[in-house]
């Protein structure tokens, strides 16, 4: 979307090659990042002139959800591969994007300062996602390192403006919960037990739990303990961004991931352009492939499509920009 050519990706988990393969149009590699090697990225930059190493290491440890995490968890050590994959390859940009949480950890600064050590000229900062076209109030962190010179952040193009869920949704055609899939195998909504849809008709967009009569309310919200969790089985609000989607966003139950105005969770369609996926994008070869959790994994833990488009923008400029000074 941002005019880079995509040379390949990487990826442990196999459902991630239809999608690649058919909507980027590149090679898919099924593999561990700390199995990577820098022979495998010189083989597939090629003799390309600029090479764009970019990388999300798994969110999860650093997750405000799991703040219990040890150190010891295998994944914190994947930003350490991806260090590792940087400083043995060199690329001329590299650039990376994870959960907000992550820049007060040790493992940022070290990876920083490992970049500048090699003579990157590094920037990173949390961003909106809302800010750059993602009708989502995601906040993300991001990083552009570059060995051309010094590099800016994305500059924002909604921030005035940011899209709503009505601007992006609104347009799909009503389906009920638990309904066979139509033309799109995508636009599908998980079913609703009896209770869940006596509570999604005592909803209402925006609200909370506490909406609901007491004898709807679970057991759990109930307690004391309970209380502070509101944001699980709410509506969406029409004209504001959607809450953030996660792996999880087709459950009613999961978060603030009910339909503004229908009885049902959002579909996995909804839930893929409201994390910016252009809504032609294909997931699946064939409809008896969309599982709600398999799709959920890949919907929920992807980088949102135009934030990516904005960082791919910003490095097609800084290189238009340092070549021109190159040649003057």
């Amino acid at each position: 979307m941002a005019g880079l050519e995509i040379a390949a990706g990487v990826d442990m988990d196999p459902r991630c090659r239809y999608p690649f393969e058919t909507n980027c149009d590149a090679v898919f590699v099924r593999k561990d990042v700390a199995q990577v090697t820098a022979d495998d990225l010189a083989e597939w930059f090629g003799d390309a002139e600029i090479r764009v190493l970019a990388g999300c290491a798994p969110c999860q440890p650093f997750s405000t959800y799991s703040q219990t995490r040890k150190s010891e968890d295998g994944r914190w050590k994947l930003l350490e591969s991806f260090r590792d994959l940087a400083l043995a390859s060199l690329p001329e940009i590299v650039t990376m994007e994870n959960v907000v949480g992550l820049a007060a950890r040790e493992v940022w600064e070290n990876f920083t300062t490992a970049l500048e050590g090699a003579g990157y000229h590094v920037v990173w900062n949390e961003v909106r996602c809302t800010d750059f076209g993602v009708p989502q109030k995601r906040k993300r962190l991001v990083l552009l390192a570059s060995r051309l010179g010094s590099i800016d952040m994305p500059t924002p193009t909604h921030a005035t403006k940011p899209l709503t869920v009505r601007d992006v949704i609104a347009q799909l055609p009503p389906i009920a919960a638990g309904s066979a899939p139509s033309k799109d195998p995508l636009h599908v909504a998980s079913r609703l037990s009896a209770t869940n849809m006596k509570r999604m008709k005592a909803s209402r967009a925006g609200g909370t739990w506490r909406d609901w009569p007491k004898d709807l309310r679970a057991a759990c919200h109930t307690k004391k303990t309970g209380e502070t969790y509101p944001a699980v089985y709410g509506r969406m609000e029409w004209d504001k961004p959607a809450p953030t989607i996660t792996t999880q966003c087709y459950g009613f139950g999961n978060g603030r991931f009910g339909h503004p105005d229908q009885d049902r969770a959002i579909s996995l369609r909804e839930a893929a352009i409201l994390q910016s996926f252009p809504p032609s994008y294909r997931f699946v070869k064939e409809a008896k492939e969309a599982t709600f959790r398999g799709l959920g994994i890949l919907i929920g833990n992807a980088v949102p499509p135009r934030l990516a488009q904005a960082v791919g923008a910003t490095i097609v400029q800084h290189v238009a920009k340092t070549a021109a000074v190159d040649h003057h």
